[in-house]
Parts: structure tokens; sequence; C-alpha cells
């Protein structure tokens, strides 16, 4: 196995890009990460995409066969395009898919993106096409959608540890203040803790202000072996780990909804390929689809013990300048959750980090970094740890 790099990134604006097509959408991240990477397309060996619902979002299927059309990657080149799916994990997927690829030497430059264009159809068919991440025989037939089923987890986690609506709130206020300096993001405006109370109950306890909104957008990534990855770039980031872990579809079935399996599995996978602990760690985005999810994953990857999350928040140990800063880019909560492209932005954010280009969000000597991505209620978790140094 050999070691990997990401050499070039590239996130597009994410919001309600209606006067801007899936195709185009992709190609500018596509384009963008190439450039940054000073890749050419005869350089491209794959392009691996997460996209969780073209069929429904746009009618469009076989996605990578599209993109690698629309690039102008295929009628010449032919180079392979592959889509994969994994709920809201898909981005998180095509990365770890496109590692692979790379490390087993089969391939040498690939392409790793995400893409969903969410915004063409009314909220309630996106909802809809949400629901299908979820069990549509067991839930989503019932009347179960993503809100209601985050809006157990945090009522639960409230009986158990005391967590507090003001605790949830406090991640969207910390979140929407990182977007705020973040170009990509959906959202630039900063909330108070009582904008957020005040805000339109979806899913009691869950505010509008406590979920994610529905978006528009793409993210890439370069991928090439370690070794060569100074012929590309000054500043190669490294992959020290990839891991991912399923568990049941629904909550029912599960032991404590308050924690996600995936996530605690998928976490300690990743520690131990790298060789590192919760405490190594300088920055990690996790998955913040909801506020109570974000209090669940610090807990669940470790940075917390359990039932601690919602304190551990409102204290600021989150912050930009916090013990372990979470969602620096303004996570899913402001940059927006464009569902097949959110752990490809994630991973673009911890890049940008660990080269000092983060601006006024950079935290300050990172050197390593995780991402957490989870697809549906927590079925799937793919993590990543990146490092500045190989």
């Amino acid at each position: 196995m050999r070691d990997v790099a990401i050499i070039g990134i590239k996130t597009t604006r994410f919001g309600e890009n209606w006067d801007i097509s899936l195709r185009d959408t992709i190609t500018e991240a596509g384009v963008g990460a190439l450039e940054d990477a000073g890749v050419t397309g005869e350089e491209i060996d794959a392009i691996i995409v997460g996209n969780m619902s073209g069929g429904q979002f746009i009618e469009q299927e076989h996605i990578g066969a599209l993109i690698a059309d629309y690039a102008g990657l295929a009628k010449e080149l032919h180079v392979p395009a592959t889509r994969v799916e994994a709920a809201c994990a898909s981005g998180g997927l095509a990365l770890r898919q496109g590692i692979h690829a790379v490390a087993s030497g089969l391939e040498d430059i690939v392409v790793a993106a995400g893409v969903e264009k969410m915004t063409d159809i009314s909220s309630s068919s996106a909802s809809t096409a949400l629901a299908a991440a979820a069990d549509r025989e067991w839930e989503g037939i019932m009347g179960a959608t993503f809100p209601g089923l985050y809006a157990m987890i945090a009522r639960l986690h409230m009986h158990k540890y005391g967590t507090t609506s003001e605790q949830l709130a406090q991640v969207a206020v910390k979140n929407h203040a990182n977007g705020v300096h973040n170009p990509i993001a959906q959202y630039h405006n900063k909330i108070s803790v009582d904008d957020v109370l005040r805000s339109i109950m979806v899913a009691d306890p869950l505010h509008i202000f406590d979920c994610s909104p529905i978006t528009d957008g793409a993210a890439a990534v370069i991928l090439a072996p370690a070794d060569i990855a100074h012929k590309y770039t000054d500043t190669p980031v490294y992959v020290k780990a990839t891991s991912q872990a399923s568990d049941t579809i629904a909550l029912h079935d599960r032991k404590d909804i308050t924690t996600l399996a995936a996530t605690v599995e998928a976490g300690k996978r990743a520690f131990r390929m790298a060789k590192l602990t919760p405490g190594d760690i300088d920055l990690v985005e996790v998955h913040d689809c909801f506020t109570i999810a974000e209090i669940c994953a610090i807990e669940d990857l470790g940075f917390v013990k359990k039932g601690e999350g919602g304190k551990f928040t409102e204290e600021g140990n989150t912050a930009i300048d916090g013990k372990i800063p979470v969602n620096t880019s303004g996570g899913l909560k402001s940059c927006g959750h464009p569902v097949g492209a959110t752990g490809i932005k994630q991973a673009a954010e911890i890049v940008e980090q660990l080269r000092g280009d983060a601006g006024k969000r950079q935290v300050n000597g990172a050197e390593i970094g995780m991402t957490h991505n989870v697809g549906g209620s927590g079925a799937t978790a793919v993590v990543h740890i990146l490092s500045r140094n190989r």
C-alpha cells in the first residue's frame, strides 16, 4: 500500500444556485481542483464522484459518465468515472474509494469529488428524496423525516444527560460565526442563541436554526501517491487514515440512539490506522446536519465524554480558539449541505487549514485534522485523518 496525498482542492459556492446546472457545478469544482494541483486532463487516471440522489433531484442517473462527458474526459481520453452513494456520506465515501485506488497502486492521479443539486424541486419533494436515506419501510412510510429522527435523538440526550436547547443553539451560533468568514458558505450571517430559540419549531426540540439547509454545490480534491506529490505542489496534505463503519439503518434497532455506533467504530479504526489519539487532533469537521448531531459526534469520536458535549460546546471549547476547533468551515449548518458534496468539502477545509490558507478561520499551528461524514441517521460513517507532515 502506498501513502496518499491531496495535491489540489476546490469547492464551489454553496447555496440556492438555481441558474447553475449539476454538470456546470461539478465541472467548476473539478477544473478548479486540477488547476490548484497543476494537473492536466491527460494525467487523470480515474474520477470517483459522490452523489446521493441525482435521479430524484434532477431526474438524472449515470452521473459518473455524465461528468466525464461534460468535462471533456470521455470522448478522446475515456477516463473511467464512477458514481458512489452512501446517502449524506457519499462525498466521504468517494474520497475513501479514491484513496483506495491510489494506495493500491492501480491509479496514480484520481479526482475524488461530490455534487448535489437539490433546489430544482420543491422543499417537500426534497424532503421525500432525503427520507430515502432512512428506512423507508419502518420509518419513512410512517411519516418520519430526518428532523423527526434527530429530534428523538436530541430529546433522549436531554433526558439522559441534561443537555439543553440553549446548548444545542450554541452549536448553530458558533458555526454561523465561522461561516461568516468562509466565501463558499450559503449563509454569512451571525445569529444569537435567542435567534435560534425564537425560530420556527420543526420537530421538538429542534428549531429551524438547528437544521442544515437544502443546498446546491460541489467539491473536488486531487489525489496522488505521496512520493510524487511535491512534483505538483509545495504544500501536499497527507492521508494518515481512512475508515468506514455501518450501523442499523433504522433507529429502533439500536441499543442507544444517542450514540452513533458507526461513528464510534469508524473513529477508533481511524485512530488505530494513524497511530493517533483524539488528543493529537488539532481540528475536526463533523457532520452537523442538526445541532444535536455535532454534540453526538464530538462525544462519539472521543473528544469529550458521553453526555458532556453540550456543556463542552457551551463553554467555548469547540470555537476556533478552543480546545478542539469544530467545523471551522461553518459546518453543514452555515455552509449548507449538498449531500453528495459535503464529505469532500470537509476534506477541502482541512487541507486549507493545514496549508495555512483559511484566513480569519485559521487555526494557529494546525498540523493534523479529521473529517467525519454521516449517511442518514448514522447507518454509515466515514472518517479521515489528514496531516501536514508525512
